[in-house]
């Protein structure tokens, strides 16, 4: 009974250690910009490690091209870029807080957060 009582105690300290690594792995994020790009540039997104899009650049020669989609496709294009990078980093953070363990079920909970892709870990 005692035994069990001494697992389950440091299986609490384990989980408060990785809350507060995942309070870290949060703030880690929020300071994260990262930059898609499309057009070979000439459309640029800024996002932040929440999924925010911080910003967007669209080069004024676009415009006079007159032709909207093509415009709306490179930023569309531009967005995905930046949160695949986003979705990148993400895991490789998780990857460092978990400290390179297998952990079953780590990939689909990232993918419940937005951060994953949801095949595993």
């Amino acid at each position: 009974m005692f035994k069990g009582l001494g697992q389950f105690a440091s299986l609490m300290k384990n989980a408060q250690e990785i809350q507060g690594r995942m309070k870290e792995m949060q703030e880690a994020l929020k300071r994260l910009k990262v930059e898609g790009t499309a057009g070979g540039g000439m459309v640029a997104v800024e996002m932040n490690g929440q999924q925010q899009v911080l910003s967007c650049r669209i080069e004024p020669a676009l415009f006079e091209s007159r032709d909207r989609e093509m415009v709306e496709d490179l930023v569309v294009a531009a967005v995905n870029q930046a949160l695949d990078k986003v979705k990148q980093a993400a895991a490789e953070e998780m990857g460092k807080l978990t400290g390179g363990l297998d952990m079953p079920g780590i990939g689909d909970a990232l993918s419940k957060l937005g951060l994953g892709n949801g095949a595993g870990s």
